[in-house]
């Protein structure tokens, strides 16, 4: 199961699997579920807050699409793939940054694997790489609540 943007098919195509609309899980997808709870009542008239309205939906919907089988084959797939994109800190994606910090409370950590990727600057025509913005995204992470398992680092050179 892949949480992606655009990149559906790439994920297809890397991971030789055949996936649907369902494994793209959206902002607007998860906002439009919890507006329908909100209007059928689902809430009891409470106020719908980003915590925990939202991170439950968004929890709720992994969860759910990492039980489907992929490829015609029985049972769950045995990795769950999530890309959370974008960059650390930007506020549209704190609410699946705080679900995925719940998920991997209640998956357990033996369950759960963060990957963080991040770009390795060349800069100047010695051609020198710069760490330091992956080491203010892992800080950030950290602070977040999330601490990365593994890091991949994407560089020019």
């Amino acid at each position: 199961m892949s949480m992606v943007d655009l990149d559906l098919g790439n994920y297809e195509r890397f991971l030789d699997v055949t996936l649907t609309r369902d494994n793209n899980i959206t902002t607007g997808k998860i906002y439009q579920s919890v507006l329908e709870k909100e209007r059928r009542g689902d809430y009891l008239g409470k106020t719908v807050q980003v915590v925990p309205h939202i991170t439950d939906a968004i929890k709720n919907s992994i969860e759910s699409v990492a039980v489907i089988p992929v490829d015609g084959k029985e049972g769950p797939a045995d990795v769950c793939v999530i890309e959370l994109g974008g960059t650390v800190g930007d506020i549209e994606s704190m609410p699946f940054i705080e679900a995925l910090r719940q998920l991997s409370f209640s998956v357990g950590q033996d369950n759960f694997c963060l990957v963080h990727v991040s770009l390795i600057p060349v800069l100047g025509v010695v051609g020198e790489q710069k760490t330091k913005p992956t080491q203010h995204s892992v800080r950030e992470l950290r602070a977040l609540g999330l601490t990365p398992h593994l890091l991949a680092c994407r560089s020019a050179q």
